[in-house]
């Protein structure tokens, strides 16, 4: 615990804070406009492929900075503005524009902040010191649910309002990461041209981004898990009640989330890392094989959004403390990037993949072929050395 692994994680929180506000009425919206599950997998995926490009190019660009702060701040403010922008928004058109917008904002600023907070602790605490930014950044997910919910209650499903609100915790993230994060300058250093710096990664990192590519195929959108909830809920309860009920199953799983990613994240630096992220890999097999068998009863609900938090919690602390340690620091911020460009197209395509098999078949298939992934991508990791 330092000055800036305590400012990361309160940036993270109130990022979190602000967008998924946003996140948590999203299927909502785009329901009340009529928009499906085509759309939400659509703009989810885009806006994850668009921010995969820009991770990849803002990693690369940040090995040859000085401070990579200043960066990672100019990156906060784009996200906190265009989600802000969501607002304005009348139409599904709209919400593809701001979202994506708004991911390109968290493309420039992921890689630096990340390199920012491995150079900020020493390589035994890098499970700790990621766990905790993903247990803050958490945090915000679950308080950012609930103010949507209570928002929702007291403007009445006034939905432009709502993501309004979301502008609050976005300028206390940027001004958290202003005003407490530190950062020591780097020495120059020559910038080499981008496929120099891609080939020049080792060997077992690459191995590693295979794994965590197969898995990410899979990784759909979250966003997804809500809408399938609140079906499955409505013809019993009503599409309102099943609506507040889907988004309370979402705070569960976001409570997992933070929990498990500082645990996971504990458990990688006291046990072989990768047998750990397998773990977790696992288990969100085991959550894609009970939304194929069509559990639709709110405890068998309840579970699913367990496994989903628990899987991601230990996928997020455990992804970056591997690379970490799998690169040299001077290459963090390509290592980064490109890790977050690989698990960003991933979302591109699995959000797109799931999304369009729910539409043109059935939920049941759509999760199917996650699973089987989700497996592969556990297999693929426990083989590496």
């Amino acid at each position: 615990m330092n000055r800036t692994t305590i400012g990361v994680g309160l940036t993270s929180l109130f990022s979190d804070w602000s967008h998924e506000i946003a996140t948590a009425i999203l299927p909502a919206f785009l329901a009340s406009v009529g928009a499906g599950p085509a759309w939400l997998g659509m703009i989810e995926g885009i806006a994850d492929g668009l921010s995969s490009v820009v991770k990849l190019a803002a990693g690369h660009f940040t090995d040859a900075l000085r401070r990579r702060k200043p960066l990672v701040l100019i990156g906060y403010v784009i996200t906190t503005a265009c989600t802000g922008a969501l607002a304005l928004a009348t139409s599904a058109i709209h919400v593809l524009v701001a979202r994506s917008a708004a991911w390109l904002g968290r493309g420039v600023r992921t890689p630096g902040r990340k390199a920012i907070l491995a150079a900020a602790v020493p390589p035994a605490a890098y499970g700790r010191a990621f766990g905790f930014e993903r247990l803050m950044d958490t945090t915000g997910a679950i308080v950012g649910p609930l103010s949507a919910l209570w928002l929702l209650q007291h403007y009445h499903h006034n939905y432009s309002r709502v993501f309004l609100w979301t502008l609050l915790p976005g300028l206390g993230a940027v001004l958290c990461f202003a005003l407490l994060v530190k950062e020591r300058a780097m020495a120059s250093s020559l910038r080499l041209p981008f496929w120099t710096g891609l080939r020049a990664l080792p060997a077992p990192f690459r191995r590693f981004l295979v794994a965590v590519g197969i898995f990410g195929l899979g990784d759909f959108a979250h966003t997804l898990l809500i809408l399938y909830a609140t079906r499955a809920l409505a013809p019993e309860r009503g599409m309102a009640t099943a609506a507040r009920l889907a988004i309370g199953l979402y705070v569960l799983h976001n409570i997992f989330y933070a929990a498990f990613a500082y645990l996971a994240g504990w458990l990688g630096d006291h046990r072989p890392r990768h047998r750990v992220l397998a773990a977790g890999y696992g288990l969100a097999g085991v959550m894609a094989l009970l939304l194929v068998i069509g559990q639709t009863t709110l405890p068998m609900l309840g579970l699913v959004f367990v496994l989903a938090g628990i899987s991601v919690g230990a996928e997020e602390a455990l992804e970056d403390s591997m690379a970490a340690e799998l690169v040299p620091r001077a290459q963090h911020g390509m290592a980064f990037g490109t890790l977050a460009a690989v698990n960003a197209a991933g979302d591109f395509g699995s959000s797109l993949l799931v999304g369009f098999l729910w539409s043109a078949f059935s939920a049941p298939v759509a999760f199917a072929v996650a699973g089987i992934l989700f497996i592969a991508g556990a297999i693929l990791i426990l083989r590496l050395r």
